[in-house]
């Protein structure tokens, strides 16, 4: 069986140290001060987390579930193109508002220093959005006989860096600038010529 308080333990940490990076933007978080908040030794963090790196893989690992298991019911419960890339985009800038702290990890604010794994990683993940949308573009002249304007692979980039874009403008800006600002503008300028009929005619 699960150690229930062990279970609550790490989780405690992660959350103590998200919190970490949400009150201290533009600050390198140290074991000892981490072992204060928590109220444990930092003894007591290595037993739970052999190293600082690990803990910041377990917070990447709570985002990379967040985020793919909403995007698996947004594909289940969207049956469009447009309405599934927009709920996605909605999702994320969503989740970083919600999460600030945590959200530095996806710039790489917090993880100079770090191990090269845990860069690779964030990398992965924005790679893995950005398949996601490539797929959904392609079902779309399947599925709805749409195209988009531009290649398949550029329209999904653009979608990937305005996300990336919106993070870091939050990051950047010690979380004043919330990544959904202006979003309804911005949607229906992106929305507005991102895909088209292939018998379209201008």
């Amino acid at each position: 069986m699960v150690n229930p308080t062990k279970t609550s333990r790490r989780q405690q940490i992660l959350e103590s140290l998200a919190c970490m990076l949400q009150d201290s933007p533009g600050e390198r978080i140290t074991t000892a001060a981490l072992a204060k908040k928590v109220g444990v030794s930092e003894a007591a963090l290595y037993r739970h987390f052999p190293s600082k790196s690990k803990m910041f893989e377990g917070l990447i690992e709570f985002i990379e579930e967040s985020i793919f298991s909403r995007i698996t019911l947004i594909l289940n419960e969207e049956t469009t193109a447009l309405k599934r890339c927009e709920k996605i985009l909605i999702l994320l800038l969503t989740f970083t508002e919600r999460n600030p702290g945590i959200t530095r990890l996806l710039t790489g604010d917090v993880l100079t220093g770090e191990t090269g794994r845990l860069r690779v990683r964030v990398v992965q993940f924005f790679e893995r959005v950005e398949t996601q949308f490539r797929q959904i573009l392609r079902e779309a002249e399947l599925r709805e006989g749409l195209r988009p304007v531009s290649t398949v692979g550029a329209t999904a980039n653009l979608l990937v860096s305005y996300i990336d874009g919106r993070i870091t403008q939050f990051v950047r800006t010690e979380f004043r600038q919330p990544p959904t600002g202006y979003w309804a503008e911005h949607w229906l300028l992106m929305s507005d010529g991102l895909l088209h009929s292939p018998d379209h005619t201008s």
